[in-house]
């Protein structure tokens, strides 16, 4: 069994996805899409069922817009782009991504969202090492999520879809974000540890040569994740604190 403790003691900064990583909210994410995809390929009548797979493999990890359109191309559908500002009843690109967000903010306010308690105590550790940290986020709602789960005061760099929008970064799997959020850090990439669930996020952290990609196995499967340039994967950010005790 690999030895996973101080995995993270030989760098500097560590640059957390969010959802799925800090915070459970990839599920939430997974539903809120298969709901909305769900009724979406119903109204059209002619197409195979969207399933976890599909979120895996076209959507998972990637800002919403691209989900949507990775997700069409794979069924060979061709909507008009649209624009952000798109009613969710709108049958566009940018339509179908805002119903998916309304769903999920939904879910956010009825039901909240608590941390993994092993995501908090390795944060908790790292800052108390001295270390930088920030948060890597292809969503828009990384900071009510990270309020929502306590979590927002941890953390005084947060590189999200928001963010990336008005830097015009190219979201993962590119490299662009996470390199944004350790030169934010003032840490070289080299000295900079990438933790994530997604394939898209840990290709990503792959293409910009960070020092370590830690992947997280959530249900993608720790092989793929392996596959796609994960230099160590763990199931929970518990095995990384250096005390031992996950």
């Amino acid at each position: 069994m690999t030895t996973t403790h101080g995995a993270l003691t030989p760098y500097d900064a560590v640059l957390f996805d969010l959802d799925g990583v800090l915070t459970p909210t990839a599920e939430v994410h997974m539903r809120a899409w298969e709901r909305m995809f769900t009724a979406f390929l119903a109204e059209r009548g002619d197409q195979q069922p969207y399933t976890d797979s599909d979120y895996f493999d076209y959507v998972d990890g990637k800002p919403r817009y691209d989900g949507v359109r990775s997700f069409l191309a794979s069924r060979s559908i061709e909507l008009p782009e649209g624009t952000p500002e798109d009613s969710p009843e709108t049958e566009t690109v940018c339509g179908l991504g805002n119903r998916k967000n309304d769903a999920f903010a939904e879910v956010l306010r009825t039901d909240g969202v608590q941390a993994y308690p092993g995501s908090v105590r390795l944060v908790d550790e790292l800052l108390e090492q001295g270390k930088a940290i920030a948060v890597v986020s292809s969503s828009r709602n990384a900071r009510p999520v990270l309020e929502a789960a306590g979590l927002i005061d941890r953390f005084t760099v947060i590189v999200d879809g928001a963010v990336a929008a008005e830097r015009s970064l190219p979201g993962k799997p590119a490299p662009d974000t996470f390199v944004a959020a350790a030169e934010d850090l003032g840490v070289a990439v080299d000295k900079a540890v990438v933790v994530e669930d997604a394939l898209s996020g840990v290709a990503a952290g792959k293409a910009g040569d960070f020092g370590l990609v830690v992947g997280v196995d959530r249900g993608v499967g720790a092989d793929r994740l392996t596959g796609s340039g994960a230099g160590l994967v763990v199931s929970d950010l518990g095995e990384l604190v250096t005390d031992g005790n996950a």
